[in-house]
């Protein structure tokens, strides 16, 4: 700033010792240059006819700072609602294929690396659930508590920094702004001056070359002349005079707005400084590919695919429903009274538990896409007979039934008190049969049998039959 008004200390001298004898148009165009050698942010604020005022948008910086905050904090409270609504789609997505893929037909190691695919989803909707929360619970917060001590409100509205600038940048204009006005209207008056000059020459010199002007009024013409030549040199002298003075108060009104402007500026530094800084605490947050815990995620679910081995699986398969399984042939048996008074599982007319209606349907989710292939599913081999009488079966009675007739018994233990939700409503149409709504939780004591009826008990201590398809596990 020193150098700055040195610079402007040789050209004011310049300007000083041309007042004389040197055009008004010269005199302005010194000036003007002089305002060229000061800094380039000051020459915005005081561009040529709009200078006074202009520093209005250094002052707006410090609303615009506070609603840039603002802004930001609702960028990353929107950003965590997206990361919130990924995790809960990725969280229903591996609760709903987890449930059929346990109950289709994949069986072994293949079906683990498949089921290893739903646990890496849940795993990364963990991590998406930790991004909201960074977002929300630390940058938020952070961007807000920095707003509160950087931004001051006031009870009559505005910020306590914004108005302290706007009166240091008013304190340090008004004298200049004085000088200015009264050099505009000491160049208004000189430029008024010199158009009546030129308009009394001008009528001087017509009235030299009409007959009908008289003497005396030539004289009178050539007086008005004069007296305006006179008025406009006048003038010429106070505007060169109050442009002068205003040369003269141009370095102190420059210091002055610039020390002001500064103060601005360290403000702003601070600012931007931290929005850098935010916004690196954004990134880290944002960025998964630098949480080990993500990376660790994709390894153990590359680990259990690689894993799988399909000729264990083949192997498992032939071993428990294949040609090496084991045979329990029919064999002869004695008359047991006490099998034979035993209750007999319930067969319906048709065979097939009904069609569930999608009227009353349970939150878990849509079903139609669940294998028709299911683990539990029995097949009946070609000998079997659908009139046989259940207490003749050899799964019932102790065991000499044959292994091919019910492929749900091997490998898989049965379903004792296992707890099942329904999944729609069921009106019991018989005696032995359930009643139950969507949502309603009870008890299965026995698996499906091969017309896909299972028995239960209600929490009240009822017992009887429902559709299988009627209910899912917990």
């Amino acid at each position: 700033m020193h150098c700055t008004c040195r610079a402007y200390g040789h050209v004011s001298l310049q300007l000083s010792r041309a007042v004389n004898g040197v055009s008004v148009s010269c005199l302005t165009s010194l000036y003007r240059n002089s305002l060229l050698l000061f800094s380039p942010v000051i020459h915005l604020l005081l561009s040529p006819r709009e200078s006074v005022g202009n520093y209005k948008r250094a002052v707006k910086r410090f609303d615009d700072g506070h609603r840039l905050c603002n802004d930001l904090m609702g960028c990353l409270q929107e950003r965590a609602k997206i990361e919130k609504a990924y995790g809960d789609q990725l969280t229903g997505w591996s609760k709903r294929w987890r449930q059929l893929i346990e109950k289709g037909p994949q069986y072994g190691s293949v079906e683990r690396a498949w089921l290893a695919v739903m646990t890496e989803a849940d795993k990364v909707s963990e991590l998406h659930q930790e991004v909201k929360n960074g977002l929300v619970n630390e940058d938020v917060e952070k961007v807000k508590n920095w707003q509160k001590e950087a931004y001051h409100k006031q009870m009559i509205g505005g910020f306590k920094e914004a108005k302290e600038a706007d009166e240091g940048f008013k304190k340090a204009q008004k004298p200049w702004a004085k000088k200015l006005k009264e050099m505009e209207a000491a160049k208004k008056t000189y430029h008024l001056a010199c158009k009546e000059e030129k308009m009394a020459a001008t009528r001087e010199a017509n009235g030299k070359t009409e007959a009908s002007v008289t003497q005396d009024q030539q004289k009178k013409l050539h007086e008005k002349t004069d007296k305006c030549k006179h008025d406009t040199q006048k003038a010429k002298e106070k505007y060169e005079k109050s442009l002068d003075e205003l040369s003269k108060c141009t370095p102190q009104y420059m210091e002055s707005m610039e020390t002001v402007f500064d103060q601005c500026q360290q403000h702003e530094v601070k600012r931007l400084t931290f929005l850098k800084e935010a916004l690196l605490d954004i990134k880290r947050h944002l960025n998964l590919t630098e949480n080990q815990s993500y990376a660790t995620v994709y390894r153990e679910l590359e680990r259990t695919i690689l894993g799988a081995n399909t000729q264990e699986d083949l192997k498992w398969f032939s071993n428990n429903h294949g040609p090496e399984m084991h045979m329990n042939w029919p064999a002869f048996e004695e008359y047991n009274p006490d099998a034979a008074s035993a209750p007999i599982k319930k067969k319906k007319p048709d065979g097939a538990p009904p069609t569930p209606s999608t009227d009353h349907v349970a939150p878990p989710g849509d079903r139609s896409s669940v294998s028709s292939y299911e683990k539990n599913q029995a097949y009946s081999t070609e000998w079997s007979d659908d009139e046989q009488p259940a207490g003749n079966s050899g799964n019932e009675n102790g065991g000499n039934g044959n292994s091919f007739e019910d492929d749900s018994s091997v490998g898989k233990p049965q379903a004792t008190g296992v707890r099942v939700r329904a999944l729609y409503d069921y009106e019991g149409q018989e005696q032995d049969e359930l009643t139950f709504k969507a949502g309603d939780e009870l008890t299965k004591t026995e698996d499906e049998d091969d017309q896909g009826w299972c028995r239960g008990r209600l929490d009240t201590g009822k017992e009887g039959l429902y559709p299988a398809n009627y209910v899912e596990p917990i």
